[in-house]
């Protein structure tokens, strides 16, 4: 009878599998500019509230899951992220810092989220949302109103987002929509 040589395997090749996490960057939806309101609060367009709904189903139909909304509290954006979260019957959330962004202020946000959350999708404005996202990988993009990017981040926890490899997945218009 043979007897084979026994193998311990390191620690490292017995860890579970990494998770990746998935970030989703949604431009608010097509906005008005009445006279005599503040940027702060300006409404969404009639076409921004048709676009809105009609992006999150497009994004629902290719089974892109997101476990987290979070939007700049500004009205045109936040309106937004209530459209997607309806569609989505999730509830969302918002932080002061995805309002007038700068590329900072996206990766703070992220590196505070929990680690259980998958995915997630922050509603924000241009130009800091398109400069964060080209900050990303070399994949540009110029989000149009109502754009959404994702990409795949590989990682356990948020918390090590400045140093995970960062991977393009899909960028969606509401040009994608047919007339």
């Amino acid at each position: 009878m043979k007897t084979g040589k026994v193998f311990h395997v390191s620690a490292k090749y017995n860890r579970q599998k990494k998770q990746m996490k998935t970030l989703l960057l949604v431009r608010h939806a097509k906005s008005d500019w009445p006279v005599d309101v503040q940027d702060f609060d300006r409404p969404l367009t009639d076409l921004g509230m048709i676009n809105a709904p009609k992006m999150a189903h497009l994004l629902k139909e290719k089974s892109i899951d997101i476990d987290t909304f979070i939007s700049s509290p500004a009205k045109r954006a936040l309106h937004t992220c209530e459209l997607f979260s309806e569609v989505y019957q999730k509830s969302y959330s918002t932080d002061a810092s995805l309002y007038n962004p700068r590329e900072r202020h996206f990766e703070n946000l992220i590196f505070g989220l929990d680690h259980s959350i998958n995915s997630v999708a922050l509603f924000s404005h241009n130009n800091g949302i398109s400069n964060f996202a080209n900050s990303l990988t070399d994949e540009i993009v110029n989000l149009p109103t109502c754009g959404v990017v994702g990409y795949q981040i590989d990682c356990d926890n948020w918390s090590d987002f400045a140093t995970a490899q960062k991977t393009f997945l899909y960028f969606y218009s509401p040009k994608n929509f047919s007339k």
